[in-house]
């Protein structure tokens, strides 16, 4: 009798283990909670935009990618526990609304508009709107000078419109598909010049098949404060914060920057201070 109770302790033992393993399991499963206990954190990017978030045949990678990558880690996460999804400009609060994701991180700027839909820690680059051009043209020294310029921008983008109205009324806008066709268009000389943030004109402009070729005005037409989007009311935005403060601090930061848009001699802003949203 003594071994049969034994037994059946044991085995109830076993049991109680069994369930809150399972438990556990399921606690664990996908990122929703962002706190380092689930397997995976989701993270938005872009995919399609070189030397900032592009998804490659060798994985992903740019600048915010490798924020991104740092953040989660400060997070709990290592590379491999991060899912990545493609986070398209017009569907960023939404996939932030309805828990697609965790966080963003997509050349995503801090603006009022979306303030009042998600929140952001940050902002973790200072990037301004300009123009990128042919290294050997110097005809186009200022704004201004895009005047009677063929001006290229992607398709409904604000950026070619703000200096077809406010800087360079007499502008020939040219609206195509892609960042991509725009360049080949500058390339080929089928265009002047190539309107959108810089940081995103360095990212194009620092692969390798372009180096040399291009160049950017200076011309910080806007300020685009970027941040990193999370749900409203997140708990994982003061963590994000700190996991930028820390990244600035190591030089990690700094060594991002240089790695994917110093190819193309971007001069970028110093790292931003948390909260400090330029107008």
């Amino acid at each position: 009798m003594k071994l049969r109770k034994v037994t059946a302790a044991s085995a109830t033992v076993f049991a109680l283990a069994l369930t809150a393993t399972a438990c556990g399991g399921d606690n664990n499963e996908g990122g929703g909670s962002g706190s380092g206990d689930g397997k995976t954190i989701t993270v938005g990017i872009k995919f399609d935009q070189p030397g900032l978030g592009q998804k490659t045949p060798q994985g992903y990678a740019g600048f915010d990618v490798d924020v991104a990558t740092y953040v989660a880690k400060k997070l709990g996460y290592n590379a491999d526990q991060i899912e990545w999804k493609e986070a398209k400009s017009a569907d960023r609060e939404t996939m932030l609304q309805r828990g697609d994701v965790d966080f963003i991180a997509a050349t995503y700027s801090i603006t009022p508009e979306r303030q009042e839909k998600v929140d952001f820690a940050g902002p973790y680059l200072l990037a301004h709107q300009d123009v990128l051009v042919r290294a050997d043209d110097n005809s186009i020294k200022s704004p201004s000078d895009l005047n009677a310029k063929k001006l290229c921008s992607v398709t409904g983008s604000t950026s070619a419109q703000n200096v077809k109205e406010k800087l360079a009324p007499k502008a020939d806008l040219q609206q195509y598909p892609t960042y991509s066709a725009c360049l080949t268009g500058l390339q080929n000389e089928a265009i002047d010049a190539l309107t959108t943030d810089d940081s995103i004109l360095a990212g194009y402009a620092a692969q390798s098949q372009f180096k040399g070729k291009f160049k950017l005005g200076g011309f910080k037409m806007t300020n685009e404060n970027y941040g990193i989007g999370v749900k409203k009311g997140s708990d994982l935005k003061a963590d994000i914060n700190k996991a930028l403060e820390d990244m600035v601090a190591d030089g990690a930061w700094q060594k991002a920057v240089d790695k994917n848009l110093g190819p193309a001699n971007y001069k970028n802003e110093p790292a931003p201070k948390i909260g400090d949203i330029k107008s």
